[in-house]
């Protein structure tokens, strides 16, 4: 049976992923975003403001998939605001389709906020039991995941479609100017401190870097999405989705540091943010980028330094239960070093690192 995918937010790191995987399994493929990106194998673009229900409407006029992958956010200033603007989003994607009583299922990905709060509340208050699992209730806190969850709920009761929902950890995968993107952005610092001599030192918590923690590949997340929206088991579910394995911060940074040739500096016992480092470094990075014939000189577009000072600088552990998506039916697994030398390799291979 043909299957049709509409991938929303097909330009970041979930999107770029899935729809790859997607075509090599012989979808279909749309590919929907702001600046869609004409060079992505067998991914048709589509061009819409996801906020404009009229441009929208005109950009899928002629579209009729079996299944919409949403993987897109706008970051706003107040979680009041990514909650209305978010849930949006959603319920304009369903309200645009000429068809949407021909979907068979729809797909949300969220995150480790679900759990951990908003980033305004991030990781405070009294920490949440380890592992997260999905039956976990909400928190008594606004937030955009749960507006969005509400809006796919809805539409598949009006439309008829099965659902899934699905919350990774910190995603490492390949995608160039992504918002959320620890992989590249370590990438970049260690690229830095192999340039200059600088410490490569871990810039999170004491927490992260002594405490048991699981990340999220790209190509993982992918596969649990495709496995849900393709499997009896997958529907109307929510799933967490991680790797499969655990780690501690203090043993895969000596790892990744020799991948750079580095040595990997002491923990000095406090958090070192980035974004107070890199922030700086938007010359040298060019200088660099100069010298070893890069494809990409905007330090920004490699590096969101926010965000991995947010991730890695939780105050709390950070483990996830695979267990409901593994019993319903999902195999994957993903070695979380070679999530980060894969990627690394990519990166050079594309000239982005030297």
């Amino acid at each position: 049976m043909s299957r049709i995918a509409l991938v929303v937010g097909s330009t970041g790191i979930v999107g770029q992923n899935l729809a790859a995987r997607l075509v090599a399994e012989g979808w279909t493929v749309y590919g929907l975003a702001r600046r869609p990106r004409h060079d992505m194998a067998g991914v048709l673009p589509i061009a819409a403001d996801l906020l404009d229900l009229q441009n929208l409407k005109s950009a899928l006029k002629a579209l009729t998939p079996t299944h919409v992958f949403f993987c897109s956010w706008l970051r706003q200033e107040t979680e009041e605001e990514n909650c209305r603007v978010n849930s949006a989003m959603v319920r304009n994607v369903f309200e645009a389709l000429p068809e949407p009583e021909k979907l068979e299922h729809a797909v949300l990905t969220t995150g480790m906020k679900h759990y951990l709060g908003p980033f305004e509340a991030y990781a405070s208050g009294e920490p949440p039991q380890t592992p997260f699992r999905e039956e976990m209730p909400r928190l008594p806190l606004a937030n955009f995941y749960y507006d969005q969850e509400d809006e796919l709920y809805a539409a598949a009761e009006k439309y008829g479609f099965s659902w899934s929902v699905h919350r990774p950890h910190t995603i490492i995968g390949y995608a160039v100017g992504n918002a959320m993107n620890m992989g590249s952005t370590l990438a970049v610092y260690a690229t830095i401190c192999r340039e200059t001599g600088r410490p490569f030192v871990f810039p999170g918590s004491d927490v992260q870097w002594n405490s048991l923690t699981d990340l999220t590949d790209a190509r993982q997340l992918a596969r649990q999405l495709l496995w849900a929206s393709t499997s009896d088991g997958g529907r109307n579910e929510a799933f967490n989705v991680v790797n499969g394995d655990v780690f501690r911060w203090k043993w895969l940074w000596p790892r990744l540091a020799a991948w750079f040739g580095l040595e990997a500096a002491p923990y000095p016992g406090h958090e070192t943010p980035l974004e107070g480092i890199l922030s700086q470094d938007g010359d040298l990075w060019k200088q660099i980028s100069t010298k070893y014939g890069l494809v990409e000189s905007q330090i920004e577009r490699l590096a969101s330094a926010w965000h991995t000072d947010a991730d890695l600088g939780r105050p709390v552990e950070c483990v996830t239960d695979l267990s409901k998506s593994r019993l319903a039916g999902f195999d994957g697994w993903q070695y979380t070093p070679d999530s980060f030398l894969d990627l690394f390799e990519r990166l050079r291979a594309e000239k982005l690192i030297p």
